[in-house]
């Protein structure tokens, strides 16, 4: 079990995305609901707990949730601030996790090394060269699954006056996109979300739901 800080190390990725997410997050003492995603629960529970990758794993509700039913779990986020949190709350819980203080792309895990990628509705920036998601398929083990959810409808929004534009991020259907005939897909769909008691984003009331496994 990891005691460490988990921004002791040396960041992985962009500064101005840190230091975006940062200031996002020490702005409230807590800023999500500190409960799982229900979609990742609903997922998971058909699965045989292996190696999971928890992309933007935030304050940690995820990855502690998953650890405490077995899984050996990596989980990784661009802010340090989040991280400290999602470490303590690990301590807290009794289980081990494996901290990772990056960004997906330039964090340059090994390929094939999860049994299951989640990434629980996740800011990837888009680039041309698709990135994130080949980040994300590369990720996956052979016979593993890759568990993408995302707020439904978020992709056909306009820009905001606050900065954001859906045309920077990664969606789904962009990684599916980008699957090949070594991919199966096995969940695409909308559906109601379970909506958590406090924390940002519960005004979202649908997810989009992307699971698909790597057949080899």
């Amino acid at each position: 079990m990891s005691d460490t800080p988990a921004s002791s190390s040396g960041y992985l990725g962009d500064p101005a995305v840190q230091a975006e997410w940062d200031e996002r997050y020490g702005d409230r003492g807590r800023l999500w609901s500190g409960r799982p995603n229900g979609a990742l629960v609903a997922e998971v529970a058909s699965l045989t707990p292996g190696r999971v990758l928890d992309v933007g794993c935030g304050e940690g509700a995820d990855a502690v949730w998953l650890a405490r039913r077995g899984w050996e779990v990596t989980a990784l986020d661009v802010s340090g601030v989040a991280l400290d949190r999602a470490a303590g709350h690990a301590r807290d819980a009794g289980v081990s996790v494996r901290w990772v203080h990056a960004g997906l792309v330039e964090a340059a895990l090994p390929a094939g090394s999860f049994d299951l990628v989640s990434a629980q509705y996740p800011a990837l920036l888009r680039t041309p060269d698709a990135a994130a998601e080949r980040a994300l398929l590369q990720a996956v083990a052979p016979g593993g699954v890759l568990l993408l959810v995302h707020h439904a409808g978020m992709d056909s929004q306009h820009a905001h006056d606050s900065g954001f534009d859906p045309a920077d991020y990664v969606w789904p259907a962009m990684v599916a996109a980008s699957l090949t005939d070594d991919w199966a897909v096995e969940v695409d769909e909308v559906r109601p979300r379970v909506i958590p008691d406090g924390g940002a984003g519960a005004h979202h009331t649908e997810d989009l739901v992307f699971r698909a496994r790597r057949l080899r």
